[in-house]
């Protein structure tokens, strides 16, 4: 008895020292302002989720709506609105039950049909959403989206309240990710109906459900704030209360700032890695975005032909251009699909080793200039004069005034810069109205295809007048025929990235690289090399 009055006793001041340390942790993180001050290289485009293309957009959208799924740190996604999900019909049925106490921020509950919704006016080819393809794998999506089926045939319904169910075309082994994906979210339909046009272009003109609502945004400025949303679910592992960003362009101003210590993050370019590579906190950041010129088939007649565009990427030195231009630790492209996206079933090889064609990504000036005079014969031309579209940023500049020069070694080739705001040029290169520009992809999950789609014949994204019918049945079979056969399917994907090389269907130039000073203080900013980047909800800032 004795013995165990002892334990008793001991148990209990153990459990005082515990309670009294978790105490002084989080009087420590109480008494810690919980402001994080972050920088952004582009302003935010819109935050309509049918209609986000870009990195910064989608980005805010995760840190303020949520969706079925949230992934981990290690990129796996876990339940958010979903608290059940059952799969049936070997793949193709998904049936989720949702959460009872999620909340829009205009006080309505979260529910099955704000996903029907959502994913009706995504595809309903009315909304124009460029990036409406992601739902071709659901029932009738594709038809839909290209007019031929009406809206209310998508294979996504609303069994109940709280019961939402989705069908596929065929079994996606990727597709838990795809919903924790700011496009696949619910929409509030009586926020889009109340805003109409305006919504999505204005902090005042949405909802949210999310971590964080958005504040300050005008639609066209460069200053916004994520203050912690009250009415989110989740809100008790929410510690930021605010997220102050800031847009700067140059990566020399953001240093500037963090050395100020008027932020706690800031990108680096150049001189500026190897002066931190030592920091604590320096993090090298991997990233699933590739860098590419584009070359507008539709504006220019000259980029019809093979060997004027293998002659202007031949006329290239990637080398010289990640080695002595941009300094941050960006790899020159191996092909359009970066590495991290998969490897080989049986073999275990990387994708963009197996699929590698050195002659679509190699310099060789000499021949370049041959391939270039022939190119130029045999379209009745001597000369050609084009507008190169670039963004405003530090890094895009560069690289811009790089390819100017290059391709000035190409007798009769002038090569004119354009750099507008990152906004501006993805608009003009929706429209098609560029003649050669600078495009980057960022992947919003691991896998090869979500690269080689952008290229089909029917993709919104593939504006650049690239058609290739080999290329368009490799990755039909890809996707339709051996859906459930891994190395069958990777086989044709190999096979879908050589065709794009050999035809060079576009040029890519280098994998991004994203190095980054990140404050020590700063706690659990999780980071994601594809989709969105930077995941705020359990950050917190420590001393």
């Amino acid at each position: 008895m004795k013995l165990k009055k002892t334990s008793a006793v001991l148990a209990g001041l153990a459990s005082v020292t515990l309670l009294a340390a978790c105490s002084k942790q989080n009087d420590s993180q109480n008494k810690t302002k919980q402001v994080l001050n972050w920088t952004e290289s582009t302003a935010i485009a819109t935050q309509d989720p049918s209609l986000a293309t870009d990195t910064t957009s989608f980005n805010t959208l995760l840190n303020t709506q949520e969706g079925l799924y949230r992934l981990d740190k290690k990129q796996n996604p876990k339940p958010a609105l979903a608290v059940k999900t059952k799969i049936s019909q070997g793949g193709k049925v998904y049936d989720f039950t949702l959460r009872k106490n999620a909340k829009w921020s205009n006080g309505q509950p979260v529910t099955a049909k704000d996903f029907v919704y959502a994913h009706r006016r995504t595809v309903n080819p009315k909304t124009k959403a460029s990036m409406a393809f992601y739902l071709y794998q659901i029932k009738n999506a594709k038809e839909i989206n290209l007019g031929q089926k009406a809206v209310n045939t998508l294979g996504v319904k609303a069994i109940s309240k709280y019961h939402l169910q989705i069908t596929l075309t065929r079994p996606v082994s990727y597709f838990k990710r795809l919903l924790a994906f700011p496009l696949f979210f619910p929409q509030n339909k009586q926020a889009v109906a109340k805003y109409g046009d305006k919504y999505g272009t204005q902090a005042k003109y949405l909802v949210f459900n999310g971590p964080y609502r958005l504040t300050k945004w005008t639609g066209s400025n460069k200053k916004w704030t994520l203050v912690k949303n009250k009415t989110y679910w989740d809100q008790k592992k929410v510690h930021l209360t605010k997220i102050n960003e800031l847009v700067t362009e140059s990566t020399t101003t953001s240093y500037n700032l963090y050395q100020a210590k008027e932020t706690d993050e800031t990108l680096l370019t150049g001189s500026q890695v190897k002066a931190n590579q030592q920091n604590a906190a320096y993090h090298q950041r991997k990233a699933s975005a590739l860098s590419r010129l584009e070359l507008n088939q539709n504006k220019v007649k000259a980029f019809t032909n093979l060997k004027i565009r293998r002659a202007i990427s031949l006329a290239i030195n990637r080398n010289s251009l990640t080695n002595n231009i941009l300094q941050d630790g960006s790899t020159p492209a191996k092909g359009f699909v970066p590495s991290g996206m998969g490897y080989n079933p049986k073999t275990k090889q990387a994708f963009q080793d197996e699929a590698y064609d050195k002659s679509a990504v190699s310099y060789n000036l000499k021949k370049a200039k041959q391939l270039w005079q022939e190119g130029l014969k045999e379209e009745g031309i001597s000369s050609l004069t084009v507008t190169l579209s670039a963004s405003d940023t530090d890094s895009a500049k560069k690289v811009a005034a790089f390819l100017q020069s290059s391709l000035a070694k190409l007798p009769g080739l002038n090569v004119e810069v354009q750099t507008i705001p990152y906004t501006q040029l993805i608009t003009k290169q929706g429209k098609k109205d560029y003649e050669m520009t600078l495009k980057n992809w960022q992947a919003i999950l691991a896998d090869p295809i979500n690269f080689l789609d952008i290229f089909e014949k029917d993709s919104s994204y593939n504006n650049s007048g690239y058609n290739d019918n080999e290329f368009d049945r490799l990755l039909d079979e890809a996707e339709n025929k051996y859906g459930n056969q891994p190395q069958k399917r990777w086989e044709r994907l190999v096979a879908a990235e050589k065709v794009l090389m050999a035809t060079q269907g576009t040029i890519p130039l280098y994998q991004v690289a994203k190095p980054q000073l990140l404050r020590t203080s700063v706690k659990n900013v999780l980071y994601n090399p594809t989709g969105c980047p930077y995941d705020f909800k359990t950050a917190s800032i420590s001393k």
